[in-house]
């Protein structure tokens, strides 16, 4: 699987653009999965599932990773060919689809890491630890930055560079006992004004 797609057609966009396509694609990401198992998931028919599989194969972006038999039927196994997708420079024409991919490709990261959150076992959250945060066995946090749109690329820049460090030690601890998994979500987008400082301001106000 490719770190990176770069959608260069209209229909890769079209298609990266429907809600329920992208639920699929989050799941086809993480890892491969018959069209029998994803309508069991998603509680839809295999119809449905398969029509949808055919389509974002047709336009390159999942593939067949591998077939088994099962009781004289072949089943084929599905996976996204890249862990994210971005348009390519080509796209901007179509500016309304690229807003609307990116926003529902986000929502619905957003939708499973909510469902990651429900399904972790209890140990995950049952540490009460020291105010330093970087004691703590969890990440959860949010917060707002005032700065150019190249310094926050010049900060995105940086933080793959530390998740790319993290994904060697990754490899490196394949077989250490120690290890266990973590689940990382990251979003970071432009907004119309800070909530954090009319928070703040409001407080300031009713004082």
């Amino acid at each position: 699987m490719k770190p990176m797609f770069i959608i260069k057609e209209y229909d890769q966009l079209k298609a990266l653009s429907d809600p329920f396509r992208v639920k699929l694609m989050i799941r086809l990401v993480e890892k491969p999965y018959t069209g029998q198992q994803l309508s069991e998931i998603f509680d839809l028919s295999r119809a449905r599932i398969h029509y949808h599989l055919k389509e974002l194969e047709k336009l390159g972006l999942i593939e067949i990773v591998k077939t088994e038999e099962k009781n004289g039927i072949v089943q084929k196994f599905y996976q996204s060919v890249a862990s994210g997708f971005y348009p390519d420079s080509s796209m901007l024409p179509h500016k309304e689809e690229i807003t609307e991919t990116k926003r529902h490709m986000m929502y619905g990261m957003l939708d499973r890491t909510m469902a990651r959150v429900l399904s972790a076992p209890p140990e995950a959250f049952d540490q009460a630890g020291p105010e330093d945060p970087t004691e703590w066995n969890i990440l959860a946090t949010s917060l707002e930055l005032k700065v150019t749109e190249k310094q926050f690329k010049s900060f995105i820049d940086g933080y793959f560079k530390l998740i790319k460090e993290y994904q060697d030690i990754t490899k490196d601890n394949k077989s250490n006992p120690e290890a266990n998994y973590y689940y990382l979500t990251s979003y970071g987008f432009q907004v119309d004004e800070s909530e954090y400082e009319n928070r703040v301001l409001k407080e300031e106000k009713d004082r």
